[in-house]
């Protein structure tokens, strides 16, 4: 399995939003996936009672997100194609129990190279991307980095140079239909001197560009047949009038729009602040806006008001992609290796009819492991303890095995012993933050507020919703 360290930015994961979104999830029965290339996150944006949940994975550079009906994704990193395939059987084991009503595994990773993937779609011939870098749109097959399929005509050749900067596509019927791009020159980075007003939309079935003069249009989507993008220079949301060409903002947003989906009346428009440098100098948006937001905004289409918003601070400032997760109200998606995926099998039904699981034998590990649990949960603490030390004498990879033994010893205030189980923990798994707010517990009592601190901080910004961790921060700010 192939994984990759936490980002270094130890800056929070904030986020706030208008009290009416976890109830509108709520009503429409679904969730959204949202990508951050700048902070390295997918976020799994999901109703959890009156609050919205943020859920956090880490994946290097993350971008384009495709997902079908068929319980298909697809992410696109920074040399990768990630494939999930949601396995609803394994959501009633993840805790807590009740809780999750899909679950995405790893199925596959193709290495592509680095070609600045953008927006990646299903269709009849399985998956399409925008291969940024070499300027056309490609499939995938297990013989190459990627096959190129198309580019437009003014890209005279497939070269690694990013000549008109390609990033959006939309397919139609299952085949690539639009495409969006931020310039028609043939030069390396070209586009970058007519960024402001030098974008592009066209119909890859002819080759016709349908509308320009655009400022860094992304996200064209065929919706209720009507042609939508986004005009990410003046942050619009816009139709476009396929006999005319004229492009007709519904609204103007407060962010740099990008990453685009759609749910009966509504849009969800994904907001970067986009920052002042060479790419976005220019632009209509930085020079109409001082201060931009990052979040995600619900509009209706059929009225253009806003309905509600999702508001990233700190840590992300960036986004790339939004994609609704229809029927899914609180899906989860594993990237690392853990001991879930290592135990989560997926069978054909054929074979799957076949399988005796009750007379699978536990190991010698998993019995000290199951004797462990059975102790911790009569609160003999010592006994917990002796049992997990057994188990990872024997299996020394059980992750999940050595954070309960680390959180025991924390419990029994051995915080040296603790510190030394929790830190193999999270030289494993960078991103338990569970083990990280377990750390900083342990580094108080010892004196240590400096290393104590960091821990904590770590865990919320894992996870922002962290209640443990943010308390514990508070007491140690009060000392």
């Amino acid at each position: 399995m192939v994984s990759f360290p936490a980002p270094a930015t130890l800056e929070p994961l904030r986020s706030i939003h208008t009290t009416n979104f976890p109830e509108l999830l709520n009503q429409l029965g679904i969730s959204l996936a949202v990508s951050t290339y700048q902070a390295g996150k997918i976020v799994l944006v999901r109703a959890d009672g009156a609050t919205l949940n943020t859920h956090f994975r880490i994946l290097q550079k993350p971008m384009g997100l495709a997902v079908d009906g068929t319980g298909k994704m697809a992410i696109g990193t920074s040399s990768y194609i990630w494939e999930f395939r949601n396995v609803p059987a394994a959501a009633p084991k993840l805790d807590p129990a009740g809780k999750h009503d899909a679950c995405f595994l790893p199925r596959n990773i193709h290495v592509t190279g680095d070609i600045d993937i953008h927006e990646m779609a299903w269709g009849n011939e399985g998956l399409w991307f925008v291969n940024t870098r070499f300027s056309c749109l490609c499939t995938q097959d297990l013989d190459h980095s990627f096959v190129p399929r198309w580019r437009p005509p003014f890209a005279s050749a497939y070269a690694p140079d990013d000549r008109c900067h390609l990033n959006g596509l939309e397919l139609v019927e299952g085949k690539p239909k639009y495409v969006t791009a931020l310039g028609t020159t043939d030069t390396a980075g070209g586009w970058r001197s007519h960024k402001a007003h030098g974008g592009v939309l066209m119909d890859v079935t002819t080759n016709d560009i349908l509308a320009q003069g655009l400022s860094m249009p992304h996200s064209p989507r065929w919706y209720r047949d009507q042609l939508w993008v986004l005009e990410s220079g003046n942050g619009n949301l816009s139709t476009v009038d396929l006999a005319t060409g004229q492009v007709n903002p519904l609204l103007q947003l407060p962010g740099f729009t990008r990453g685009l989906d759609f749910y009966g009346p509504l849009a969800f428009v994904g907001l970067s602040q986009v920052r002042e440098s060479a790419v976005f100098s220019g632009i209509p948006l930085t020079e109409r806006l001082t201060e931009r937001i990052c979040g995600v905004w619900v509009i209706n289409i059929e009225t253009g008001e806003t309905l509600a918003f999702l508001k990233f601070e700190d840590a992300v400032q960036e986004i790339f992609a939004v994609q609704v997760l229809p029927g899914m109200r609180f899906p989860e998606l594993f990237v690392n290796e853990n001991e879930f995926l290592k135990t989560s099998y997926v069978l054909p039904d054929e074979a799957l009819a076949e399988v005796e699981l009750s007379e699978v034998p536990l190991s010698e590990a998993e019995q000290c492991f199951q004797a462990a649990q059975q102790a911790h949960q009569l609160g003999q603490l010592e006994v917990a303890a002796q049992h997990y030390q057994q188990g990872l004498d024997l299996n020394p990879q059980q992750i999940t095995a050595r954070y309960q033994l680390g959180v025991i010893l924390v419990d029994l205030q051995q915080w040296q012993a603790g510190i030394e189980q929790l830190t193999q923990v999270i030289e494993e798994r960078s991103d338990h933050g569970e083990a990280h707010n377990s750390l900083g517990v342990a580094y108080l009592n010892l004196g240590h507020q400096e290393k104590a601190q960091w821990h904590f901080e770590r865990a919320i910004a894992l996870n922002p919703n962290f209640a443990p961790a943010h308390n514990n921060l508070r007491t140690l700010q009060q000392q």
